[in-house]
């Protein structure tokens, strides 16, 4: 028969699971529910280099006009389509889906010139790039996800795309996620020389390559990751 001080563990164990279940839904809900993430960082809504004059804003997936969503679309589809080759047929559909989601985040990067039209009214700023991000939950960690870093070509290797990386972890850090996780194409060696080298991310645990080494051999991705406190890193970095 149990014993009363087994019976007693038993129920502050599961106590303790429920708290950290609440603490970590809450904090996810906390991140998600701001607006604009940029407003506590003002000096990246501009961008400015390199021959190179942009502005960032904010934005939610469930809020996107069609011009966007047709803008994001092909951004996607000019970038991905030649490293998903065969697949991008079927991985369009399921990107077209996330795109909409409500929990889906942008921040998009558009033109910083005002141009006007012939009524004297600004003209629509064209989408130079986006990033889509997510607050959520790997291995009871909270992490923000990123799903799609895109620019268009104009822009590319201007520094841009590091200052958005800059960007998003500061955001990552500032509503306390315990990490930074993405998904790169294996076949995309420039990605993952960027992330790994540059960036300093790491293979993940939770990457199908470390999970299961024989069968993971055969994605043709990897969850990279970077954590920012112990429990995060001994779990999305270190375990076996």
């Amino acid at each position: 028969m149990e014993s009363r001080r087994e019976s007693e563990k038993k129920k502050l164990k599961r106590s303790e699971i429920l708290e950290k279940k609440k603490a970590i839904d809450q904090s996810i809900k906390a991140a998600s529910a701001q607006t604009d993430q940029l407003a506590s960082f003002p000096p990246f809504r501009c961008f400015n280099r390199n021959g190179l004059c942009v502005r960032l804003e904010s934005g939610r997936g469930d809020k996107l006009s069609p011009c966007m969503k047709q803008c994001i679309q092909s951004l996607l589809k000019a970038n991905m389509e030649g490293p998903y080759g065969s697949e991008w047929a079927a991985e369009e559909k399921v990107k077209r889906r996330e795109m909409v989601a409500p929990e889906a985040r942008y921040i998009f990067v558009h033109s910083n010139a005002n141009e006007m039209t012939v009524d004297d009214a600004p003209s629509p700023s064209p989408l130079l790039g986006f990033v889509h991000y997510r607050f959520t939950v790997e291995q009871e960690i909270t992490v923000l996800y990123l799903y799609e870093i895109q620019l268009d070509s104009s822009v590319q290797g201007k520094g841009l795309g590091k200052f958005l990386m800059h960007l998003i972890e500061l955001i990552a850090r500032k509503n306390h996620m315990g990490a930074l996780v993405l998904t790169v194409q294996k076949a995309n060696s420039l990605a993952m020389k960027f992330y790994m080298s540059k960036l300093r991310f790491v293979i993940s645990s939770i990457s199908p390559s470390r999970v299961n080494p024989l069968v993971g051999v055969e994605n043709n991705y990897e969850i990279l990751c970077k954590t920012f406190d112990p429990d995060a890193k001994a779990i999305l970095e270190e375990s076996e």
